[in-house]
């Protein structure tokens, strides 16, 4: 079995890594949401973190970086493929016809599937984390009948199958699959999984229309910026320093921001029961993590 990381202790770096993941991606589905306005969602994700990966090589290289060797390029593109071509793709396909807010409560249930997954690799829940999960599927079986999950079986299943290949992607980069390091490894990971999301849309043939509408350029540059240069590097530099469940950490916060700014600024409602689902969730979480740092010290 692979080591697990070792540092435990709450650097700066680890803080500073948790504000991103938990402020900025809370914001980006709502971005999503808007860029779908004018690009589509396996092409607008793509051409996302091509130019985000892309970038990102091109710094580190230029600063004296070592390539990613064949291995490690392999490891990239299953990773990627896994995390942004199922994860982020299937994420945008259900914004079509998920409300925004909906869908980053719905992603909550990562941390619950990172620990699942976890399971054949030796990591073994306390009776604490079996508590929190079995309460977090309450809460998700909850949230989905809805009426916003309701209205969208489609947008449902994305989900799950968004979830599942996030989850899947985050163990497997910590076990067996390691990237290069540092933004070498992160920039590859975004390449990877921009060119597969690319492919997917050529498949799909995903209509496009030209001129971008100003707003969904906008959303789409802010995803490039913040959503992918930023929390996406940062999300992995936790995969690297802390477990799986602390990097997952960040699905406590976004449910909250994503709700509130869907309401505030994309027009989207949720109901009494929305929120209570989402607040059984969360509860779930605080289990979840809590039983997870009681046994582990990460």
């Amino acid at each position: 079995m692979a080591q697990q990381p070792t540092t435990t202790r709450w650097s700066p770096l680890v803080l500073a890594c948790l504000a991103a993941t938990w402020l900025v991606w809370g914001s980006t589905y709502l971005a999503i949401r808007f860029s779908l306005a004018g690009l589509p969602p396996f092409f607008g994700m793509g051409t996302r973190f091509v130019v985000a990966g892309g970038a990102l090589l091109l710094w580190v290289h230029g600063r004296g970086a070592a390539a990613s060797s064949l291995r490690q390029w392999r490891n990239a593109l299953l990773i990627g493929g896994l995390m942004l071509g199922g994860g982020m793709g299937c994420t945008a396909f259900a914004e079509q016809t998920v409300p925004s807010g909906l869908t980053v409560a719905f992603i909550a249930v990562v941390p619950a599937l990172v620990t699942v997954i976890s399971l054949p690799f030796g990591l073994r829940p306390t009776i604490l984390e079996v508590a929190g999960l079995t309460i977090g599927l309450i809460g998700t079986l909850l949230l989905s009948r809805g009426a916003g999950f309701s209205a969208s079986p489609t947008g449902l299943l994305a989900l799950c199958f968004a979830t599942t290949c996030w989850s899947l992607g985050s163990v497997l980069s910590q076990q067996n699959f390691k990237l290069a390091p540092g933004g070498t490894g992160y920039g590859a990971q975004m390449l990877c999984g921009g060119l597969v999301l690319l492919t997917i849309s050529a498949l799909r043939h995903e209509p496009l229309h030209w001129p971008v509408p100003l707003p969904a350029g906008l959303a789409w540059a802010y995803l490039v910026i913040f959503g992918s240069l930023i929390a996406f590097t940062a999300y992995m530099k936790l995969l690297e320093h802390t477990s799986p469940a602390i990097a997952a950490s960040y699905t406590f916060v976004n449910p909250v921001i994503g709700l509130l700014l869907g309401i505030g600024f994309g027009g989207e409602s949720v109901n009494a029961y929305e929120w209570l689902a989402v607040g059984v969730i969360l509860a779930g979480l605080a289990l979840l993590l809590f039983g997870r740092q009681r046994r582990g010290g990460h």
